[in-house]
């Protein structure tokens, strides 16, 4: 599919494209960026801060990769939303920093809907028990946007549609018990299974082989 035919399709169902730029060079986003693109997404702290120095200042960062707790003070001033928070310990760490430097940090809770052993993500009583102290003040600079999910990486599309489907559930429980405002992001889908995600109620997926060819 073409960018311009993505971006077409995306539109249509109100969804929000994150190129995923990453391992890819400035000159190849700048020809992204030529053609309209303003979100794109990394996920090394070191890329995303190089980049974003090299690229104009209208530019949306998002981080979305595995999250070292140890990189947090570097990336919360360059990261417009971080889409993999998914444990305990990194919220705190978010948060502590975020309060250090006297700013609010978007962020999206990455529950683990996968079923591989090596994807990431809180547990569903994980994910009740922060929203329920988020709800009470407990991280006054953090603004919880949303939640991010990754399917198993499997060709059974039933199993990545009951994922992506528990994941939206989820998200409705949260929206609908809390209210709590800005909370309207679902972030999940890719390249290889983003029009599944978007029939499942992502609201924002994050492409990049199909933008930038494959890695």
């Amino acid at each position: 599919m073409q960018y311009s035919d993505l971006v077409t399709y995306l539109k249509k169902n109100n969804a929000t494209l994150v190129a995923v730029s990453k391992t890819k060079p400035v000159s190849q986003i700048k020809k992204i960026y030529a053609r309209g693109q303003r979100i794109f997404g990394e996920n090394r702290v070191e890329e995303l801060v190089s980049k974003k120095a090299e690229m104009p200042s209208d530019i949306e960062w998002h981080f979305i990769g595995s999250l070292q707790s140890n990189k947090v003070k570097k990336l919360i001033p360059h990261a417009s939303l971080i889409h993999s928070v998914d444990r305990l310990s990194l919220i705190e760490e978010i948060q502590k920093r975020s309060l250090t430097a006297d700013v609010v940090t978007n962020i999206l809770l990455q529950p683990k809907i996968a079923t591989e052993e090596a994807k990431q993500g809180l547990e569903i009583h994980e994910l009740s028990q922060i929203i329920e102290n988020y709800s009470k003040g407990k991280y006054p600079n953090l603004k919880i946007k949303g939640l991010m999910g990754m399917a198993t990486f499997t060709s059974d599309q039933d199993q990545v549609a009951e994922e992506f489907s528990t994941l939206k559930q989820a998200f409705d429980r949260i929206r609908d018990k809390y209210k709590i405002m800005g909370f309207e992001t679902l972030s999940m889908g890719m390249s290889g299974d983003y029009e599944i995600a978007i029939k499942h109620g992502s609201n924002m997926v994050r492409i990049g082989s199909l933008i930038f060819g494959e890695r």
